[in-house]
């Protein structure tokens, strides 16, 4: 295992009944880096990635999570989400799930149930705020009263109220205008460049992620020149 291995699964096997949803995928995360899993809807991604969190049963030769905290190597493998948050693994989930009658700083405030540091929350919720002024214009606004774009916002701020070493967005461009995806990602790699690393879940190819397990891997610039990854998004 590199030393800068962040996270390491070997062979993840995700079941629903009798469909295999994910079928021995193998990842592993640096430190610092944002990886994307990309591929058609069914295709396994929101599987693989709330396997990660404990949040569906899953069974692989390993789950490894390595916190830059103490840099001990911790196996997630059954653990329950509420553990793996502790560990510093964040999630902001596909379709937002704000709580639409609670207001927006309520909202925040639930992102950071586990910690008990009152100051580092209010410092952490200004943090969100300086990332998303729109949201510190609207904190008292319920949910329900934001827009789309105001509530994937949300969504990203209250996964990072719990300090998260590891963030993982799935799908945070559903949705959206194109305007408000550039502005999502545009937050996304500054939450990157500040330190933490992220593994990201989006659709738009059908062919890069094969139903269930990993058809392609690569750099970005790799995949980008890779022609089954131009026919899938050009149509070649």
């Amino acid at each position: 295992m590199d030393d800068r291995t962040m996270l390491k699964i070997e062979k993840l096997n995700v079941n629903y009944g009798a469909i295999q949803a994910v079928r021995d995928v193998s990842i592993s995360i640096n430190r610092g880096e944002i990886v994307t899993l990309i591929g058609a809807n069914g295709a396994g991604k929101s599987s693989i990635i709330r396997a990660i969190m404990g949040l569906v049963k899953s069974h692989s030769e390993e789950m490894t999570f390595i916190s830059p905290r103490d840099g001990k190597p911790v196996s997630i493998q059954g653990k329950p989400a509420e553990a793996h948050v502790k560990l510093g693994i964040s999630l902001s989930p596909e379709g937002r799930r704000i709580l639409p009658q609670l207001t927006v700083e309520e909202n925040l405030t639930l992102g950071a149930y586990i910690r008990d540091d009152a100051k580092g929350i209010s410092d952490d919720m200004e943090y969100v705020y300086s990332l998303f002024p729109r949201l510190k214009e609207r904190r008292k606004q319920k949910g329900s009263t934001l827009s789309g774009g105001e509530q994937q916002m949300l969504a990203v701020g209250r996964a990072l109220m719990s300090r998260p070493d590891l963030l993982m967005l799935d799908e945070p461009s559903l949705g959206l205008a194109p305007i408000l995806v550039d502005e999502v990602f545009g937050i996304i790699r500054e939450i990157n460049a500040q330190g933490r690393t992220i593994l990201l879940v989006e659709q738009n190819a059908f062919d890069v992620l094969e139903v269930g397990a990993v058809g392609l891997s690569g750099t970005g610039a790799e995949l980008l020149n890779d022609p089954k990854v131009r026919a899938a998004y050009l149509g070649g």
